[in-house]
């Protein structure tokens, strides 16, 4: 597919318009979504207000110190708000306005009645069909091996393990909440 001045030039219309790659490609006809985007990069545009946002081309401001946070924490949007960040862009410092989206954060508490089963730490050569088979450690290292717990009928797991692999649709989505 050839790129002629009057394709990019629709590319870059649509592009200012906020459609999306696939949009683009299904309008410009013969190109591929994937064409597009490299398109793009390669034209260096501008990135694109997110619907409903600003009109601001920039990513939200990466952290510069992380925080350690216990297991049970999530964080959740709270807000959007405003910030000035400066950027490099070449040798010239750019100001510009990001939008960051503000976190709130959430404690999940987990059921304290779990036990978990003490594994028998077999190899993968010595598990069976009755064998859990959730791999525990680093498989590079020495001490690496499997539950190898007796497992429930249909699932290659025992059941602490079926649990920890297996979430019911309605728990991932509170949790992704």
């Amino acid at each position: 597919m050839n790129w002629t001045d009057e394709r990019v030039e629709k590319l870059k219309r649509l592009w200012a318009e906020g459609l999306s790659a696939s949009q683009i490609a299904a309008q410009l006809g013969g190109v591929s979504r994937n064409a597009v985007i490299g398109k793009v990069h390669r034209l260096n545009l501008p990135g694109r207000a997110k619907a409903g946002g600003s009109s601001s081309s920039a990513r939200p401001a990466k952290r510069t110190a992380t925080t350690q946070r216990p297991a049970n924490f999530q964080a959740r949007p709270a807000a959007a708000t405003t910030r000035t960040v400066t950027r490099a862009a070449g040798a010239t410092m750019l100001k510009e306005e990001v939008e960051v989206d503000a976190f709130q954060e959430i404690e999940v508490s987990r059921p304290l009645n779990v036990v978990v089963p003490i594994s028998r730490r077999l190899a993968l050569t010595e598990l069976t069909e009755r064998t859990c088979k959730w791999p525990i450690g680093d498989p590079m290292k020495d001490d690496f091996h499997f539950c190898g717990c007796e497992i429930s009928d249909a699932s290659p797991y025992c059941t602490y393990h079926a649990k920890l692999a297996y979430q019911p649709v309605s728990e991932r989505r509170k949790a992704a909440r």
